[in-house]
């Protein structure tokens, strides 16, 4: 059988093709090469990105949409702000608010405290006027009067004061009038009557 000079030509050629494919194969298989990467290089190419896509540049309408969208990111922006100024803003007047009331609190605390010492005081005052007004009641009166005229007037009111409470709470009758009658000079005995009408 003859074989013409084409048919040699194209079947040395494909022979060729065989080995050149068979030799790739090959040198892949002993790993000389990486058919899979360079295949993924060819057909796995990465797609153009829109932005840079020349047939898909947005339309006018699009770009107004986004700068409106855009527009109102900035007008939330700036709300955002406002708010956040307005809150610290708050805090602030909060923070003077409660600095006044921790000062109105101790301002509290050290009216409450004098007026405690004050009550002590007090306290320790009354249960010296019943005292003397026990004790001056026991006394002889020309005694009394003596002890009587070295106090200032207000004690000395306090204790006849207190001299009368008791006669009425045991159902006699006081000597306070006497002891007045009794003091010297007349003008101190006096006022001291006067005043005990008035306080």
């Amino acid at each position: 059988m003859n074989i013409s000079g084409k048919a040699k030509v194209v079947y040395l050629f494909l022979l060729s093709v065989f080995l050149v494919v068979a030799g790739f194969f090959w040198l892949d298989y002993i790993g000389m090469i990486n058919l899979d990467r360079m295949f993924r290089k060819i057909y796995h190419r990465d797609a153009p990105r829109v932005v840079d896509a020349k047939g898909d540049e947005p339309s006018l309408v699009e770009r107004e949409e986004f700068e409106k969208e855009k527009q109102k990111f900035r007008e939330r922006i700036e709300e955002l702000d406002k708010r956040e100024a307005h809150l610290v803003e708050a805090e602030k007047a909060i923070d003077t608010e409660r600095d006044k009331i921790e000062d109105r609190k101790k301002g509290i605390e050290l009216e409450a405290r004098k007026l405690e010492n004050e009550k002590k005081k007090y306290s320790g005052y009354v249960k010296n006027v019943k005292d003397l007004a026990q004790k001056i009641g026991t006394i002889p009166p020309d005694d009394a009067v003596a002890i009587m005229l070295k106090w200032e007037d207000t004690l000395v009111i306090d204790v006849l004061r207190q001299m009368d409470a008791n006669a009425a709470d045991e159902g006699r009758q006081s000597i306070t009038s006497f002891l007045i009658s009794k003091m010297q000079p007349r003008e101190r005995a006096s006022r001291i009557m006067y005043l005990m009408t008035q306080l």
